[in-house]
């Protein structure tokens, strides 16, 4: 049964704050902002001084692209007839005629063209490098959900997350900060884009049966119950065998994501164990709060 929308909902300044907070997947930011942190304080770590407007634009631009694309794809799930009545994963405002498919689009066009804006701040400051990782980055947004064949439809899902909101979010900060890259930030990008892939894994895994019969070949839906919770786990613990490979190449300090491992290893359990929607949110949740602590975790880290 299609859920209606309350009474009153959009008049009332806090509940439409509320809606709205609900579509761009509140969640999910800590995966746009953690890079941009990370990739910045690797770069200070290496002598950089500190750039302050740069790294809030930095920010303000991963957390644009983010929001742009889950509303974009919240409102383009819907038009595909993805998202089912019988859906078991969290809210989505459209299909839950919340709010109209055509205040989604406009406010998801809005994030990317403030991305845009902002981004030609960065540009300035970082050079072609960052003219070419933001184009990238706000193409993939788009394309993530929109076209024909959207990226959100197919097995490389994962490999969208693991590359934007790790390698590229996490090098790009540190060429803004420093004006190199290194070895550094690329491993640094692949411990914290392994944990976002993960919860995209998760939230594919979730939803796998009314993927399938939408036409959806995730690569949950590819691998099977198995082969998903075997890449899950590599997802989840394989950072830390890079935590390892940084610490040699001149971090030690970042051992300190290690505090991390008992937390990474309760989770591919959950995933074997889990039944039925509720549960899995649960985990996806968690899944997002392991790569914000090997983010913060690595920050803190580089300094000591």
């Amino acid at each position: 049964m299609k859920a209606e929308r309350p009474s009153g909902l959009l008049s009332s300044p806090s509940q439409s704050f509320m809606v709205w907070w609900t579509a761009i997947r509140p969640r999910t930011l800590s995966i746009a902002a953690t890079p941009v942190v990370l990739g910045s304080a690797l770069a200070w770590a290496g002598g950089a001084s500190p750039l302050w407007p740069v790294l809030f634009a930095t920010l303000a631009c991963a957390l644009l692209i983010q929001v742009g694309t889950n509303l974009h794809n919240d409102v383009a799930d819907f038009e595909r007839g993805t998202d089912r009545p019988d859906r078991v994963g969290p809210l989505r405002v459209t299909a839950a005629g919340w709010v109209q498919p055509g205040s989604v689009r406009m406010a998801a066009r809005a994030s990317f063209a403030l991305a845009l804006v902002l981004g030609l701040y960065l540009v300035m400051q970082g050079g072609w490098p960052i003219l070419l990782a933001g184009l990238a980055s706000l193409v993939a947004g788009w394309s993530y959900s929109g076209g024909e064949r959207p990226i959100s439809h197919t097995a490389w899902g994962e490999v969208f997350v693991l590359m934007f909101f790790g390698l590229v979010a996490v090098a790009g900060s540190h060429w803004l900060q420093h004006g190199d890259a290194l070895i550094d930030a690329l491993l640094g990008g692949a411990i914290v884009g392994l944990p976002a892939a993960a919860v995209l894994l998760v939230n594919n895994f979730r939803d796998v049966e009314n993927d399938l019969r939408s036409g959806r070949r995730t690569l949950a839906a590819r691998l099977g119950d198995v082969g998903s919770q075997r890449a899950y786990a590599a997802m989840v613990l394989l950072p830390f065998a890079l935590v390892c490979g940084l610490a040699w190449h001149g971090h030690s300090g970042v051992l300190l994501a290690v505090l991390a491992v008992p937390y990474a290893w309760s989770l591919p359990p959950r995933l074997k164990r889990a039944c039925g929607g509720a549960a899995l949110n649960a985990l996806l949740g968690a899944t997002a709060r392991l790569g914000l602590m090997l983010g913060v975790l690595l920050s803190v880290g580089v300094f000591l």
